[in-house]
């Protein structure tokens, strides 16, 4: 995921447990209060854009069959059965129509990322505004919302195979992003994560599982947690994982470090937040991880149109200074972070927070793993301009999928690595 600045940005089975058996209503609830405001990000849901991506992917009937779903609920038990069902159909509909399962169901290229985007934010917004006969408390709510977002990310679905079959791959993407500069975007780590999820990467060593998952782009989603609680049930299963995010312009980058420190551009909810990348037990939080993805196997190998480095630079306050410094080899000794290789922004931060988790595993030895940043995702010449532009064209969707490719081609080159 690519900093809209000069810095770069980026940018289980879990199983949720279901009550079964029907639910009696509640005889005297409560009445619930009143129900919140769609957020930012929902609310682009009224524009043209989203609007026209959904109905021509088919995903425009996702969110009203939900909304008679809610409405026909009686308890809060019977609500959450539907929005886990509902989230978890979600993702794998996604999946299946990225891999050429089932019909398209509209004339978008199935490869597209962005009929799950809209159509998940469709259904918690249906959840944010509803107004239920029975009591419905805050927590309550927010518990909806959860299940929607790790069941609808594929959070829910990580099926690694057990014992000394094929090797364990884990990769995680993003939603689009910058969306008030141009909501068309679609963001090729979140087409990666719907291609390649479930599949298997065939090396001479043997084959490999790819499962993927994606995360939003909302710090407050980070600083909660959501990236550790979705990958330490399986790091410890994995024989590599890489986050991946949308970065510069042309080119792949495998980025060597990363900074313990947020930048403070907007996020999808129009929020920022500068300081200190937040997580559990902050006294030992270092300010610089490292990857231990094999660079020179991936950046040597020949993986498709796109070069590929290896990405050393950092911004760093040195020891004993008060100034950013730019350092092209990495941090020195004793300095404080100020953005990895990855900038300072959210692909920066799921890097960080998973090579930490790595780390804290005590996996820093033997688990392969960090951060790729793809070439951004253009559309074709004359198809610039989001006024007056389409939602898509032919070089845009060959871009994409030459991006997908390349990403399975760096897996590849990273096990054999």
């Amino acid at each position: 995921m690519r900093s809209p600045r000069v810095r770069l940005c980026a940018l289980p089975v879990l199983g949720l447990a279901l009550l079964a058996g029907p639910t009696a209503p509640v005889a005297s609830a409560a009445p619930s209060p009143a129900a919140p405001s769609p957020t930012v990000e929902e609310r682009r849901l009224d524009g043209a854009v989203p609007r026209e991506i959904l109905e021509r992917s088919g995903f425009d009937g996702v969110a009203p069959r939900f909304a008679r779903e809610l409405a026909g609920a009686r308890s809060f038990a019977e609500a959450r059965r539907a929005a886990v069902r509902e989230g978890s159909a979600l993702w794998r509909r996604a999946v299946d129509r990225a891999q050429g399962r089932g019909p398209a169901r509209g004339d978008l290229s199935r490869d597209d990322d962005r009929p799950l985007y809209w159509a998940r934010l469709g259904l918690t917004r249906e959840v944010r505004t509803w107004e239920p006969r029975f009591g419905l408390d805050a927590a309550r709510r927010a518990a909806l919302i959860d299940a929607l977002e790790r069941t609808s990310r594929g959070q829910t679905d990580v099926r690694l195979p057990a014992g000394k079959g094929p090797r364990r791959v884990l990769v995680t993407g993003f939603d689009p992003f910058t969306l008030d500069r141009d909501i068309r975007i679609s963001n090729p780590s979140g087409a990666t994560a719907l291609a390649l999820d479930g599949t298997v990467i065939h090396t001479p060593e043997g084959p490999a599982r790819v499962e993927t998952v994606v995360f939003p782009v909302r710090w407050a989603d980070f600083a909660d947690g959501t990236v550790e609680r979705a990958l330490r049930p399986y790091l410890a299963k994995a024989d590599l994982f890489t986050t991946v995010s949308q970065g510069r312009v042309g080119r792949f980058d495998v980025e060597r470090t990363n900074g313990a420190w947020r930048g403070g551009f907007a996020d999808n909810d129009g929020i920022g937040s500068t300081g200190t990348v937040p997580v559990a037990d902050p006294a030992t939080q270092p300010q610089w991880t490292t990857t231990t993805l094999p660079y020179r196997a991936i950046t040597e190998a020949d993986t498709g149109r796109f070069p590929v480095y290896d990405n050393t630079a950092v911004t760093e306050i040195p020891a004993g200074g008060t100034e950013p410094v730019v350092r092209a080899d990495g941090p020195t000794p004793g300095s404080r972070a100020r953005a990895g290789g990855g900038g300072d922004y959210l692909s920066n931060e799921i890097a960080y927070r998973a090579t930490l988790l790595r780390d804290r595993l005590g996996l820093r030895d033997t688990l392969p793993g960090g951060h790729v940043h793809t070439p951004v995702l253009q559309f074709g010449a004359g198809n610039t301009d989001p006024a007056t532009g389409t939602v898509t064209d032919p070089e845009f969707v060959r871009n994409r999928l030459d991006i997908i490719a390349q990403v399975r081609a760096i897996l590849t080159a990273a096990l054999r690595g």
